[in-house]
């Protein structure tokens, strides 16, 4: 596997909401998957990327990557824990 080809069983995009939205929409959809599984998460630069990897993390949640795609966005790939 490619270093920037990460293998991903579900998907947000957070790219239309703004903060406290935006980790409200990654956790629903965190909830929604099994442990073990990965979240890919799309957003936005600036507030998205600074404050919705430490809010996945401080719930307990694994960040395996953030990359920056050409069209500004990120992409945020989390591994959800056992519950």
């Amino acid at each position: 596997m490619a270093e920037n080809e990460i293998k991903f069983d579900d998907e947000v995009d957070i790219t239309d909401v703004v903060c406290p939205v935006t980790f409200v929409k990654v956790k629903v959809a965190l909830e929604e998957i099994d442990a073990g599984q990965i979240l890919r998460v799309r957003m936005n630069d600036g507030e998205p990327v600074q404050n919705v990897p430490r809010s996945v993390k401080d719930e307990g949640h694994q960040i395996l990557k953030l990359m920056k795609n050409d069209d500004g966005t990120y992409n945020l790939f989390v591994r959800k824990t056992c519950e």
